[in-house]
């Protein structure tokens, strides 16, 4: 009868530990990377052209990322931050590479040195290349959680924006192939307007394969060789798919919201 009466606060006094023990497991792979990424423009900035306020910004945007995510913590179900999560969290350091030189580089766009854009054109494939990773890992060792996926997704929506708006800073498309790294952040802001958005959407391999698709086009714009007609048309064709899988998910999610009312 003891036990049975201390078995609610010894289980919250578990979770508590539990839940310290993966706070510091996180934290831990959190700082070791930002050393990794501090170490990394240090030493391949005159490369890659990124000055100083370049590697600042970059820092920023990804301290910004690890905080959202460690606040998040709650959603991870999981007693270890996990391999899976551990990549993703390099893919976000890479990402925020992108992103301080796109935001705060005063050399980016039709005058960096070419050698400098096919390094990054390589190392944002190596992102793109690991982000079939991080999910593999999940399901391969046991570890996919709420967290892990959410973290994921929004890594890949910040590194889609940062690449759209270094298409339009490298002159290889017009200020419209922005609407490709915005309308993930439009269709957030649409949800908080209308209720039926938020319903959830059913697996789909044609949303992965246009995600895809995406960050494939994006990322040959970087290089030198891809240069407008072709560019323009691999903006346009990525542009087009991704509305149109925008589009049979908000068709799905208003049929299902109409279904629901109907039958209740």
């Amino acid at each position: 009868m003891a036990d049975w009466m201390n078995a609610g606060p010894l289980d919250r006094q578990a979770a508590r530990r539990a839940y310290r023990l993966l706070s510091l497991d996180a934290y831990a792979v959190t700082m070791t990377v930002a050393a990794a990424l501090v170490a990394a423009m240090h030493f391949l900035g005159d490369w890659l052209g990124i000055d100083t306020a370049a590697a600042g910004c970059a820092f920023i945007v990804y301290a910004v990322i690890s905080a959202i995510a460690l606040g998040n913590l709650h959603a991870h179900s999981h007693g270890r931050f996990g391999v899976a999560n551990i990549v993703t969290t390099i893919r976000a350091a890479l990402t925020a590479v992108l992103g301080g030189m796109v935001l705060a580089s005063p050399q980016f766009g039709v005058d960096l040195d070419q050698s400098a854009l096919w390094l990054l054109g390589f190392v944002i494939a190596f992102a793109l290349a690991l982000d079939g990773v991080d999910g593999f890992l999940a399901r391969q060792t046991g570890t996919a959680s709420q967290f892990g996926a959410r973290f994921d997704m929004e890594v890949d929506a910040l590194l889609i924006f940062f690449l759209s708006l270094a298409a339009v800073l490298l002159g290889k498309a017009g200020l419209w192939v922005l609407l490709i790294g915005l309308m993930r952040y439009a269709y957030v802001g649409a949800q908080a307007m209308f209720p039926a958005l938020k319903g959830e959407l059913p697996h789909s391999m044609r949303r992965k394969t246009i995600c895809v698709v995406q960050g494939v086009a994006l990322c040959l714009m970087l290089f030198p060789v891809i240069t407008m007609p072709v560019s323009t048309l691999l903006a346009a064709g990525a542009l087009a798919s991704l509305t149109y899988s925008f589009a049979v998910d908000v068709i799905f999610l208003v049929s299902a919201s109409k279904n629901h009312h109907a039958a209740t």
